[in-house]
C-alpha cells in the first residue's frame, strides 16, 4: 500500500507517512507498520533509532474515521452495542503501542513537517523527541468533532509533558498551537524552517544513532523512573545505573580516546 514508507540506511528507520490526498489520515495499516517498525526497532542491533515523520501539507489529520463503523447504538439495556465497537475502540485507544514506543531503550522521534492533529498528538507524546517545522501546528479536536476525549494517551501523555493548563486548553477546548508556540509550552524540542526540515530531522536522527547505545538506553530508563518516582529513589536509581554504565565496554572506550587525545 502507498500510505507509509519505509526506509533504513546508518542506523536510523525512518517511517514516512504518504496519503497527503488525505491529508495523512492513520489507517489501519498505518499503526501496523508503525508497530511492525516498534518490533524492529527493538529486536535489531543494527538499528538505533526511529523516526516517524510524513510528506504533504499534514503531518497527520489525525485518525481516519471513514475506518470506523458506524453500527454502534443503545441496546434495550441501556448499554451501548455495536457489532465492531471493539474493534473501533482498539482503532482509536492504541495505549499497548505508545507504551511500547515509551519503554524501548531506543530513542523515537516525531518529525511533524506539518500539521499535526489527533492521533499524530497522541503518538508524538509518546515519542522521546518531537521536532517540528515552523509551519506546523498541533491539536486535539476529538472533543468539539467527534465528542469524545482523545483517548490514546492525548490526555494523560499530553498532561504529563505541558501540565493542566496548556492540556485544557488544547483538549477541552480544541485550540490550535503554533510549532513556536508548542516549544514554549513543552511540547516540541525544537523547530526548523520548513525548507530545512528534513535535512535538519536527518542529521539529528543520525546523530543519536551514533551515540552509546548502553548509555542512551540507561539515560531513557532513568529519565522515565524519575518522572514516576520520589527524588531520593530517581536518585538512588541514578547510582545504581551509572555504576553498571562504569563497567561497560563503551565507557572504557570512551575513556581511553579521551586520554589519548590530551596526551598528544
Amino acid at each position: 500500500m502507498s500510505d507509509i514508507r519505509r526506509v533504513e540506511g546508518d542506523g536510523v528507520l525512518t517511517l514516512t507517512f504518504t496519503r497527503d490526498e488525505k491529508l495523512n489520515a492513520v489507517t489501519e495499516h498505518m499503526l501496523q507498520v508503525i508497530e511492525e517498525a516498534v518490533d524492529d526497532l527493538s529486536e535489531r542491533d543494527d538499528l538505533c533509532v526511529l523516526v516517524i515523520t510524513a510528506e504533504g501539507r499534514y503531518f497527520t489529520s489525525g485518525l481516519d474515521i471513514t475506518t470506523l463503523s458506524a453500527d454502534v447504538g443503545l441496546g434495550p439495556d441501556g448499554i451501548v452495542r455495536g457489532s465492531n465497537l471493539r474493534r473501533d475502540y482498539r482503532a482509536q485507544a492504541r495505549h499497548d503501542l505508545w507504551d511500547r514506543m515509551e519503554h524501548i531503550e531506543k530513542p523515537v522521534v516525531l518529525a511533524a513537517q506539518g500539521h499535526c492533529f489527533g492521533i499524530g498528538v497522541e503518538m508524538g507524546a509518546s515519542c522521546d523527541f518531537r521536532l517540528a517545522s515552523d509551519v506546523a501546528t498541533f491539536a486535539l479536536p476529538e472533543v468539539p468533532n467527534l465528542a469524545v476525549i482523545p483517548g490514546s494517551g492525548g490526555i494523560s501523555r499530553l498532561t504529563r509533558l505541558v501540565g493542566p493548563h496548556w492540556a485544557t486548553w488544547m483538549a477541552m477546548a480544541g485550540e490550535r498551537v503554533s510549532a513556536r508556540q508548542a516549544m514554549d509550552m513543552g511540547l516540541v524540542h525544537a523547530v526548523y524552517p520548513v525548507d530545512d526540515f528534513t535535512a535538519a530531522v536527518s542529521a539529528f536522527a543520525r546523530r543519536l544513532a551514533g551515540y552509546p547505545r548502553e548509555a542512551m538506553g540507561m539515560a531513557k530508563l532513568a529519565i522515565g523512573v524519575a518522572a514516576d518516582v520520589d527524588r531520593r529513589t530517581a536518585r538512588d536509581f541514578d547510582r545504581v545505573t551509572q555504576t553498571v554504565l562504569f563497567q561497560s565496554a563503551e565507557y572504557r572506550s570512551k575513556v581511553d580516546a579521551f586520554v589519548n587525545r590530551s596526551a598528544r
